[in-house]
Parts: structure tokens; C-alpha cells; sequence
């Protein structure tokens, strides 16, 4: 289920990227737009003088079959046109003038920053949320008919404690009524609240809770709800919760990852700026641009490199590591150098302050979510 909606995510991805673009080509309208000249639009009805709407721009040409419907949804997702592969090599291979080039003003050679942005963004969650063996945490629960007995223990144990406790309570309410000494007894249910939390940590703490009886999950929830006060302080009750289940903490930080990747380029800005800030020829649309295809082509090297390590296996990951350490600080060097049109010295001291400005983002964010798979 998590492979069928991570594909999902990346197909919406892929289309809202497609919708940025606004392509103003058809498919096939340079084959048959002969024989539509003089026709109507079919969208706005202005007589049409070439493969594409004067008025509108829709093209000439119209699909009416599966073929051409196919054709559509590859086309929009994975976005195979001329625009792409021109842009793809010059991200990978010459960002800064592809930077400088987009930023001066040739737009309609090049995916816009944005699209490409979404496109590499929402591929590289659903490559590295679901290649075994890579990032994606495998399932390393221990074995569920061995823990199947401590399971029973503690909870006959915490069950014990409970009844143990509510006897204690009576008997407190029975002392109190007669106007005698509490003391002891609160002492005895004091240390018996303190059992009954450290029996309930643990049961949270033993992997595999899916397994456990409906029975026994059902009470762990109600004792959950009921002993708020007596199980410490929020944030302990989230991380022994998220211990217990570290696949669901994954699963939650993945899917927040999908709604505030764009939050990675707001949070590069300021930074940008101030490495910036005495050049006035460069302003925050400069870095905007710089930033969004820098991240374009980050996610698209953790997709390449998390397929090199899963098919070549350890000698792959070796590879992957080595280059995922390696090939960023030279793409930035060279983004800066050219995008910016800057000397060498400038553009490596620059480089080893946003290798570090990175650094801080990429800390902040995952924080972010992290905070977020906790909170929810």
C-alpha cells in the first residue's frame, strides 16, 4: 500500500509539474496540422491558421484514441519532451549556465525550476521509500511468537497492578472517611503507580505491537488514556511510541515530506542572500532560481544512487556513499561559479559556506518532520 500511494504522490507530482510548464506544442500537430488549417478550434472556435490555436493556443491536432491517451499521461507525468533532455544534461553537467541562462531570460529552451523541482522531489520519495535494502528501513522486528509470552506476562502483570492500585485507592477512601493517617497508603500507591508506568513502558517498548491480541491493545490504549498524567511528559511518550514503531514513524515523516519539500527553498534563501548581500546585481529571484534547481538535481542524485546501491549490493552502496559525499560540493562549486559569474576563490569559499548552509537546512528539516511524525 505504501508502493501504490508513494507511485500516486509521484504521478501527482509529475502532472502538477506538467501544469507549471503550460507546454504550447502538441504531440503530433506537425503531421496533421496541414489539414486543419481553415478549421475551427475545437476549444474556443477561432478558425485556426497553424498547428496551434491564434487565440487559446491548443493545439491543432486533438488525440482520439488510447494510444493517444497513453501517450498523454506518460508525457505529462514523466514529462519526455525536447524541453526535459535539454535540461536534464545541463542541470547535471552545467548548472551554473544553465542558471544563468534561465535567469537572463531562455525559458522556453528549459523546464522551468519549479517543475523540475517537483518532478526530481516527488521521484526521489518513491524510489527511496521503496528500494529494499537502501534507506527505506527494512522490517527488523523480532520474531512474534517469541515475544508472544513476554507479551502475556506483562500484560497479566499490568492487570495485577491495576486491581492492586484500585484496592490501595479504597482502602485510602475507607482511611480518609474514618479521619485516619493516609500517609502510608499514599506511599504504597504512589510506588504502585510507579510499577504500573514501568510495566506499560515496556509493553510500548517490545517490537511487533501489531501482533498482540485485539484484547490486549485494546487495554494498552484505555490504560493510555486513563494514566495521561502518571506516564510522564509528552515528548518520553512519543519517542518510547515511535521506538516501538519505527516503520509508522517512517511512513509518517515520508508523507510530510511529500506536502513541505517546497519549504527547503524558503529556508535556503536568507542564506543566499547574506553570501550576496554587497552585490546588488543579484537579487532573491537569482537565488530562488539557483536554489530550486540546486535541490532539483540533489533529489535526482539520491534516486541514481539509491539504484546503484540496491543492483550492485555492497560494493553499490560503497560506490553511492563515496559519490553522495563527492559529487554535491562540486555541482554547488559549479552552479555558484557560473550562475553567479564568479572567480574562483569566490566561488569556493562560497562553496564550503553552503556546503555547511546545508548542512543546517537538511538539519532543520528533517527535524521538521520528525516533529511532525511525533506530534501526529
Amino acid at each position: 500500500m505504501d508502493g501504490i500511494e508513494d507511485a500516486g504522490a509521484f504521478v501527482t507530482g509529475g502532472m502538477a509539474a506538467r501544469a507549471i510548464e503550460r507546454e504550447r506544442h502538441g504531440a503530433h500537430g506537425h503531421a496533421d496540422a496541414h489539414h486543419l488549417h481553415g478549421s475551427a478550434c475545437a476549444n474556443c472556435g477561432t478558425v485556426l491558421t497553424g498547428e496551434f490555436c491564434q487565440a487559446c493556443g491548443q493545439a491543432a491536432h486533438l488525440h482520439r484514441d488510447i494510444t493517444g491517451f497513453a501517450h498523454d499521461v506518460l508525457h505529462g507525468v514523466f514529462h519526455f519532451d525536447g524541453k526535459f533532455w535539454t535540461t536534464l544534461p545541463m542541470l547535471a553537467f552545467r548548472p551554473g549556465r544553465l542558471t544563468r541562462r534561465y535567469v537572463d531570460g531562455e525559458r522556453a529552451k528549459f523546464v522551468t525550476p519549479m517543475a523540475m523541482f517537483l518532478f526530481s522531489v516527488f521521484l526521489m520519495f518513491l524510489v527511496v521509500g521503496n528500494v529494499p535494502g537502501w534507506f527505506a528501513p527494512g522490517d527488523k522486528t523480532a520474531d512474534t511468537a517469541a515475544l508472544a509470552a513476554p507479551r502475556h506476562e506483562i500484560d497479566l502483570s499490568i492487570g495485577k497492578a491495576r486491581e492492586e492500585l484500585a484496592r490501595l485507592e479504597a482502602n485510602r477512601a475507607t482511611v480518609a472517611k474514618a479521619n485516619g493517617d493516609t500517609a502510608p497508603v499514599d506511599r504504597k500507591i504512589r510506588q504502585m503507580r510507579g510499577e504500573l508506568n514501568g510495566l506499560q513502558t515496556a509493553a510500548r517498548f517490545l517490537p511487533g505491537g501489531d501482533a498482540m491480541p485485539a484484547r490486549v491493545r485494546v487495554r494498552s490504549r484505555l490504560l493510555e488514556q486513563q494514566d495521561t498524567a502518571a506516564m510522564g511528559n509528552w515528548i518520553e511518550r512519543k519517542i518510547a511510541l515511535a521506538r516501538a514503531n519505527p516503520k509508522l514513524l517512517f511512513y509518517k515523516m515520508k508523507s510530510s515530506g511529500y506536502k513541505y519539500s517546497w519549504a527547503l527553498i524558503p529556508m535556503a534563501l536568507p542564506f543566499l542572500w547574506a553570501m550576496f548581500a554587497w552585490r546588488r546585481r543579484f537579487g532573491l529571484y537569482d537565488h530562488a532560481v539557483f536554489a530550486t534547481y540546486s535541490i532539483a538535481f540533489m533529489s535526482l542524485l539520491v534516486v541514481v544512487l539509491t539504484l546503484v546501491g540496491w543492483a550492485l549490493g555492497g560494493f553499490g552502496r560503497t560506490i553511492a556513499w563515496t559519490a553522495l559525499f563527492l559529487v554535491p560540493p562540486v555541482h554547488m562549486y559549479k552552479q555558484l561559479r557560473h550562475g553567479y559569474e564568479l572567480r574562483r576563490f569566490s566561488a569556493l569559499w562560497r562553496t564550503v559556506a553552503l556546503v555547511h548552509v546545508v548542512s543546517l537546512t537538511s538539519l532543520a528539516f528533517f527535524l521538521l518532520l520528525l516533529s511532525m511524525g511525533l506530534a501526529d
